[in-house]
């Protein structure tokens, strides 16, 4: 996907997890897919769900609720999971389901609110209101950053 962010849109490809709408800057996505076969990674932290074979590739798979402190899914449905390069290495963000890329523009961006859960705010990269709805902007290298800072609630 191409970067096309100019200086009057921004384009995110929009996720829900739990219920919340989360916007990802499509520069910042490799792919979506279906992940098959997630490998448990022994002693690995809450949030790695594991590792799986991407086209030959080994990728990191990140549960976003765990990530985020939400509630883990009680249904059954199988994740979805974004694909995200960092730092030479991949990782999937894993979701709930996938929604439309959206061009917005810088202008309506907003900071994050004071009453924005603190497992949120630091890996949020801002805030869109949209339809009576709120876009929660990620920050893909905050999400990804695995230090013991970012990971405390």
């Amino acid at each position: 996907m191409q970067n096309t962010t100019t200086d009057d849109v921004t384009e995110y490809v929009t996720v829900l997890i739990g219920g919340q709408l989360f916007g990802l800057p499509i520069s910042r996505v490799q792919d979506v897919f279906m992940p098959d076969r997630i490998t448990r990674v022994p002693l690995a932290s809450p949030e790695i769900a594991g590792v799986l074979n991407l086209r030959g590739r080994i990728v990191t798979a990140i549960d976003m609720r765990v990530r985020l402190g939400m509630a883990i899914a009680k249904d059954a449905k199988p994740p979805m999971a974004v694909g995200i390069e960092s730092k030479g290495e991949s990782y999937g963000l894993l979701i709930d389901t996938v929604g439309e890329v959206l061009k917005l523009s810088p202008d309506s961006r907003e900071q994050n609110p004071i009453n924005l859960d603190a497992r949120w705010t630091r890996v949020s990269a801002g805030v869109h209101r949209l339809d009576g709805q709120l876009m929660v902007i990620l920050d893909v290298d905050s999400v990804l950053a695995m230090g013991g800072e970012a990971l405390a609630a």
